[in-house]
């Protein structure tokens, strides 16, 4: 199973970005879709997860400027990201779960927010 995550880059704040990411191989039947991040020197955290029925839910630090979306039929999840600051500076990863409990990973994208 391969994750190819896209779409990051340096923005100023209160500029916006979309993420994207395309899953491919073995897949199985997907439970969820979300993104992480990681900024250097700090633990990796949910910032948004998209459930097989929809639902979704979001990092508390999201406060409505960052939607989730996917494409089923393509295994393909976006993250719109508006608003951004400065904290939000950090490598962003694309995950996804099966119901075979498998875990997978993209490469990472960064995001780079300057005052």
């Amino acid at each position: 199973v391969q994750l190819q995550a896209s779409g990051g880059g340096s923005v100023q704040a209160g500029g916006s970005l979309r993420l994207s990411c395309a899953a491919s191989g073995s897949i199985g039947r997907i439970k969820d879709m979300a993104w992480y991040r990681q900024a250097p020197g700090k633990q990796r955290e949910l910032v948004a997860m998209l459930r097989n029925d929809g639902s979704q839910n979001y990092g508390d630090f999201v406060k409505g400027r960052f939607t989730i979306s996917g494409d089923v039929a393509t295994n393909t999840v976006y993250l719109q990201m508006t608003n951004l600051k400065p904290e939000d500076t950090a490598l962003y990863y694309c995950n996804l779960r099966n119901y075979y409990l498998a875990n997978f990973w993209g490469q990472g994208t960064q995001v780079t927010v300057s005052s």
